[in-house]
């Protein structure tokens, strides 16, 4: 999994039991027409949970690897959250700043992204893996990406 021993590398991992949940959140209020707590996140159809199980806690952000089948834009956004699905809905101000973005133009570009901001995301992940067993985010697939079609994964320094 990680080219040396002292890198490791933490692939992201779809948490449909979760994605579920929060799908259900939307569709009961919708069949309710009730609206949304004030604030409240929900789950649009290209939007997933996905999260990082972290085994060490004292890490440092080296690279991002995200593969892109086909072209289209994929938006990773953290969460300060520590889920209880059945207790707290996600909530906007739990969103945490700034989002990672990549993008492929077209099947034969290489995939792009803005380098700041993934690093300043990555070197934040690392903060809060000191803190935390797991981390949850929230990935928004654009422009004909699907979770099928993205591979993602973090590589850190441990």
């Amino acid at each position: 999994m990680a080219s040396e021993a002292s890198e490791l590398e933490l692939d992201f991992t779809e948490d449909s039991q979760l994605t579920k949940c929060m799908r259900i959140r939307a569709l009961s209020l919708q069949q309710k027409n009730a609206k949304p707590q004030d604030g409240e996140k929900l789950l649009k159809p290209n939007e997933y949970v996905y999260r990082l199980d972290f085994s060490k806690q004292k890490l440092k952000f080296l690279w991002w690897k995200v593969q892109l089948k086909t072209a289209g834009k994929i938006v990773i956004t953290g969460t300060s959250q520590h889920w209880t699905p059945d207790l707290t809905n996600l909530m906007n101000r739990q969103l945490l700043e700034p989002s990672a973005i990549f993008w492929k133009k077209t099947d034969d570009d290489e995939i792009e992204c803005n380098e700041a901001d993934a690093q300043e995301f990555g070197e934040r992940l690392c903060e809060l893996a000191k803190i935390r067993k797991v981390m949850y985010f929230v990935l928004t697939f654009l422009d004909g990406t699907d979770p099928g079609s993205v591979a993602c994964s973090v590589g850190f320094k441990a």
